[in-house]
């Protein structure tokens, strides 16, 4: 599986293009916004765009899920239904940040911990992983070792609580109990910012020592 880090919207959101090196059939994760511009590199690439993978329903992460499927007819993967109502606000969320004018949307699939999604012929295990938001996910990629975990984990720090419906020690209990044990070599590509490993941050982020 090959990935592209994608920096969209004025929040720099790590949107992810991520392909099969067999099929060069691809997905987004987290299509947050600047829809040519995703666009454009998935024809660069001569890949065929075939699903929308979404972690949590903020914003900066799904904004361009309602264009991209508008445009394209992609069916629509995560988050979990516990953010449902962070989906339904999404025109809100747009006027109340300043973002361009964007629609709600209802996945195809509501995603569960322990489903999987493929990507051509590539696999991701999902893990329910809430606290940032209720229904966040995060999507793993066992055989590269690496995981896109959203805002729920960053280098050297974590995700917000203070959102709606958002918890501190949810958050903590998810990174411990679901992201650490998936081992240290892990990498993962967190909503904004650079990439890190699980093991790195088990050592050295200062809310997980301890």
């Amino acid at each position: 599986m090959k990935v592209l880090v994608i920096p969209v919207t004025s929040y720099q959101q790590n949107c992810s293009l991520i392909w099969c090196e067999h099929t060069h059939r691809a997905a987004l994760v987290d299509p947050g916004g600047d829809v040519d511009r995703l666009l454009a590199e998935v024809e660069k690439r001569g890949l065929t765009l075939e699903r929308l993978l979404i972690t949590h329903g903020h914003l900066d992460h799904a904004g361009g899920v309602a264009e991209l499927t508008a445009r394209l007819g992609l069916p629509v993967e995560g988050p979990h239904q516990a953010d449902q109502f962070w989906l339904d606000g999404m025109q809100k969320q747009a006027q109340m940040f300043g973002f361009p004018p964007t629609e709600g949307f209802t996945p195809t699939r509501w995603l569960n911990d322990g489903d999987v999604v493929t990507v051509g012929e590539a696999s991701l295990e999902v893990l329910h992983c809430p606290g940032h938001t209720p229904g966040h996910v995060v999507f793993f990629h066992r055989g590269e070792q690496l995981a896109f975990v959203g805002d729920v984990l960053f280098q050297g720090s974590i995700g917000r609580t203070d959102f709606p419906q958002g918890d501190y020690d949810t958050l903590i209990n998810a990174i411990k109990g679901k992201l650490l044990p998936l081992g240290d070599e892990v990498s993962f590509v967190p909503g904004h910012g650079p990439a890190s490993t699980f093991g790195h941050e088990r050592r050295h982020n200062p809310y997980l020592r301890g």
